[in-house]
């Protein structure tokens, strides 16, 4: 057995770490329990040997693998990524691994011999100490002392409801030594179960209640869930009894899992000649080992039954598949389908599972009793075996780039993996990202294209309504214009559906004083913050901080207090007063709050219970509503303005895929598309569906400015909640950028980040540019290392390698 290991910990530190193997031995790709610090962490083997370090050592504390949960393929992955992202690479494998419900942290305070003689002196009346605690305060330390010498070490939830201590209190009793924190973290079984209630006997004598009790489970077949059997109107002894007597066992079973619970007509998989042939060529390519396709498909061409008869294909060969979506919202709609045709065969991944939910996911991909997987950007990393055939849906999306380490991009993530594992990887999208079809068209990419939707149906008609003109004949700013007002009407009077789609959450996103001109900001950030009417108070979308609403200004007490611009919750109540009669609902981040809200506004779009669907950006993808014949989109040009290079591509591809939820039924749709910039190109593309017009356009103008994907990008921000240590920091990067003059690189910067404050952290950011994937990697390494000799900590100095967000 090897004496040592070497362990990557989930921490910021680009290092790892060497233990003795002390008792059971670890695996390379399995995971440790080990002391660091102060505390006990869970982390992954890369390395065993014999090799004695230089240093003294502490033991490996417990084996939590006995095989390896990480194969020899997914090691490779996290490297690349560190590597690629740079990236601490145990902070790659926390990413990768949903297994932390099987480590159960905890802490536990205990008396030291310091604390037992405060202890004494204080009962002996002996105690002189200086203090500037006041008297309930001292009489709460003494409290807590007293506690911990007569009950021994307690958890601190436990600790401060005995003693009334806060936790500030008890950080001062450790700085004086009188108690000490210890880590008590250990490893805990996370398989879930459920109890049943099984009729073993019905023989013997009864009480009313117990008769009544087994009549019940007799006609259940015998066996009903245990806390529903508690739940009937008879007493828990009743039951208690009948089990002691053993005429009823509990038995234990692993818990089942609802993939979803959307309802949804069974898609009918008669693919057309050109979906056939983009099936055939995605099949053939799994057949084949690594590939990379992009399938180009107008909205509502079919690509999904591509994907799933793709997929059927591969699971017929014995092999494995994965599909990557890019929101939560759209997981349970792919899963529905998913568990339709491939039923127990499938996983989901994503993050509103809780902990022990996605361990029991992993763990069935694991042992093959699932071979394909479905999920959100951390599902790249799904442990499928004989992995296939990747699928990663609506690739352009935004949402699949990591925005904290480890700064990954899954969608780039699955080509790597694809490579690694001799897989295909088909990335989909009705309006691809610049650099997906760029690649395509240079021929890094097979090309696969559906150029109509199914059936023969069109695309939807859009109109343009200039919100200029419309000011300047009301006089005031108009949130629903008078031609979606008319064609919303019309749609209510034929029972057909309407989506509204307005980009901004909350009731008004700005509250100014018409008086001294002040806006109320965020104190943490630099930000106006957002009126919510239902909640009553002001919330901030960045950090989550909330206030009242004010009702004088806070900087010159003036009365004149106004909320400008709507929300989604504005236009919600708008629109309920221009049709009282409609059936309305919101879809977006403060009406959907549980896995389950989703799914249920879209299980009542489907059954038509509703008629117009009021929502942000989680009701313009992927949603196949048959009622829809209308999308109306309001406020979605603001974006245009956002001093970002990608700002004309997003608008883009949010307005072409939320008017294609229109006319995906027998009728056809219309588009009333409400902007300020009605000539400007990304619009105009957008109404006429031409996204290879819009490709040409947007092109040169990257090829000018020296932009993806002539080049590569990557963000370097300075972040610190002090301002001077930000511009210290950010003057010595600059200094260090200066002084290097890096070959190939080109550097924009330093600046004041788009939101100089956010999260209470002053942020400061350097552009850096180069044609050469390497020169880049070379040189932010090279400044990596600068900041780690400089001691500049990772917290301090982000690295953010093709950035998909420059605010």
């Amino acid at each position: 057995m090897p004496a040592y290991c070497d362990v990557a910990l989930p921490v910021p530190l680009d290092a790892v770490f060497t233990y003795r193997v002390n008792g059971a031995e670890p695996v390379v790709g399995g995971r440790v329990l080990v002391p660091f610090r102060s505390e006990r962490l869970p982390g992954v083997v890369v390395k065993l040997h014999d090799a004695p370090p230089p240093v003294a050592i502490k033991d490996v504390l417990n084996v939590l693998d006995a095989a390896p949960v990480l194969a020899p393929q997914l090691m490779k992955l996290a490297a690349w990524i560190a590597d690629y992202y740079l990236a601490p690479i145990g902070e790659v494998f926390r990413a990768m691994l949903p297994l932390s419900a099987e480590v159960s942290r905890a802490k536990q305070y205990r008396i030291t011999d310091d604390g037992l003689m405060a202890l004494h002196a204080g009962a002996t009346g002996g105690s002189s100490r200086r203090t500037r605690l006041t008297a309930e305060e001292q009489d709460a330390e003494y409290s807590v002392l007293d506690h911990l010498a007569d009950r021994g070490p307690s958890r601190e939830q436990a600790l401060r409801s005995a003693t009334g201590a806060t936790r500030k209190l008890l950080e001062g009793m450790m700085r004086k030594r009188w108690i000490v924190r210890e880590d008590v973290s250990r490893v805990r079984d996370a398989a879930r179960t459920v109890k049943f209630a099984t009729l073993a006997s019905a023989e013997g004598k009864l009480n009313d209640n117990q008769r009544r009790l087994v009549e019940t489970l007799a006609k259940a077949g015998g066996r009903l869930p245990w806390e529903e059997v508690l739940r009937l109107d008879v007493p828990r002894s009743s039951a208690e009894g009948l089990v002691r007597r053993g005429l009823i066992a509990i038995v234990e079973e692993p818990a089942g899992f609802e993939v979803s619970s959307l309802k949804r007509k069974p898609r009918v998989l008669e693919l057309n000649a050109a979906q056939q042939e983009a099936l055939a060529r995605t099949t053939k390519a799994a057949g084949s080992g690594f590939s990379v396709s992009l399938l180009h498909g107008v909205t509502g061409s079919g690509k999904t039954a591509v994907y799933l008869a793709a997929m059927q294909h591969v699971l017929d060969s014995g092999r494995g598949a994965l599909l990557l979506v890019p929101e939560i919202g759209l997981t349970p709609a792919a899963a529905a389908e998913l568990a339709e045709a491939f039923g127990d065969q499938v996983a989901i991944l994503h993050s509103a599972l809780s902990d022990d939910e996605r361990a029991e996911q992993w763990r069935r991909l694991r042992a093959g009793d699932a071979r394909i997987a479905v999920g959100t950007r951390s599902a790249v990393f799904a442990p499928v075996r004989d992995l296939a055939l990747i699928v990663v849906d609506e690739e352009h999306d935004s949402s699949y780039k990591q925005e904290e380490t480890p700064r990954y991009h899954a969608r780039d993530v699955a080509i790597m993996r694809g490579k690694l594992g001799g897989a295909a990887v088909v990335l989909g999208s009705a309006t691809p990202a610049m650099e997906s079809f760029h690649n395509a068209r240079e021929s890094k990419y097979a090309l696969i294209q559906l150029r109509q939707r199914v059936e023969q149906r069109p695309l939807p008609e859009v109109e343009i309504v200039d919100m200029r003109a419309a000011f300047r004949e009301a006089g005031s700013e108009q949130v629903v214009s008078q031609r979606l007002h008319a064609e919303i009407a019309a749609r209510l009077e034929r029972n057909e559906q309407t989506l509204v789609l307005l980009n901004r959450r909350g009731y008004a996103p700005v509250v100014l004083c018409r008086a001294c001109g002040e806006t109320v900001q965020c104190k943490n950030c630099a930000i106006s913050m957002t009126h919510h009417l239902r909640k009553m108070r002001l919330e901030c979308h960045y950090c989550g901080f909330t206030r009242g609403v004010p009702q004088t200004c806070p900087r010159c007490g003036s009365e004149y207090v106004q909320f400008l611009g709507a929300g989604s919750e504005r236009l919600e109540e708008l629109l309920h007063g221009l049709f009282p009669q409609a059936r309305i609902a919101r879809l977006d981040r403060d009406t959907v709050r549980g896995r389950n809200d989703f799914e249920r506004v879209l299980n009542r779009m489907h059954a038509g219970e509703i008629d117009i669907l009021v929502g942000t950006q989680m009701i313009a993808k992927g949603h196949d509503v048959h009622g829809v014949t209308l999308v109306g989109i309001l406020g979605a040009d603001h974006a245009l303005g956002f001093p970002d290079f990608r700002a004309a591509e997003r608008t883009f591809q949010l307005l072409t895929q939320v008017a294609g939820r229109a006319g995906r039924g027998t009728t056809p749709g219309k588009v009333i598309l409400q902007t300020y910039f009605p000539d400007h190109y990304a619009i105009q593309y957008a109404a006429q569906h031409d996204y290879p017009g819009f490709f040409e356009k947007e092109i040169r103008f990257r090829r000018w400015m020296h932009y993806p994907p002539f080049t590569s990008v990557a963000n370097v921000l300075v972040r610190s909640g002090k301002l001077d240590e930000a511009l210290t920091i950010t003057g010595a990067v600059g200094k260090w950028f200066e002084a290097r003059r890096l070959p190939k690189v080109r550097v924009l910067g330093p600046a004041p980040a788009p939101i100089v404050r956010l999260k209470r952290d002053y942020r400061y950011h350097f552009l850096v540019k180069s044609e050469s994937r390497q020169a880049l990697n070379a040189a932010l390494r090279s400044l990596v290392a600068f900041a780690a000799e400089k001691k500049i900590s990772r917290g301090n100095l982000v690295v953010d390698v093709d950035a998909q967000s420059l605010l």
